[in-house]
């Protein structure tokens, strides 16, 4: 996977969780995703495209967000993506797996 954070790679099946929670805040294209997700996480993840438009395809083929075409800000063509009520539920559960698993892996680093 070539979504990065300082120093190496993402924990296999974040990715997907991060760009749900980038758009549970507005509709977004691409490139507000991946700035999002860097902003948000202080420079500590980046999101490349290489990563983040194949799992944009994924996520909008398997029903978790909706993505048309729009002008941006800056006078572009660009797909913007929004999550559909499907993509609510699946941030939902899996933010709760998430929480569960850091929970869990913070008992057993502090033993």
């Amino acid at each position: 996977m070539s979504a990065k954070r300082s120093g190496g790679e993402l924990v296999q099946g974040t990715l997907d969780l991060l760009i749900l929670k980038a758009l549970s805040q507005e509709p977004m294209h691409g490139w507000g995703i991946a700035r999002s997700i860097e902003l948000q996480s202080r420079s500590v993840l980046r999101i490349e495209e290489g990563s983040l438009y194949p799992a944009l395809r994924r996520l909008e083929r398997d029903g978790f967000v909706t993505g048309k075409w729009a002008i941006s800000d800056n006078n572009r063509r660009a797909r913007y993506y929004a999550l559909t009520a499907r993509g609510r539920r699946r941030l939902q559960s899996e933010q709760e797996r998430w929480c569960a698993v850091v929970r869990a892996m913070s008992l057993v680093l502090e033993s």
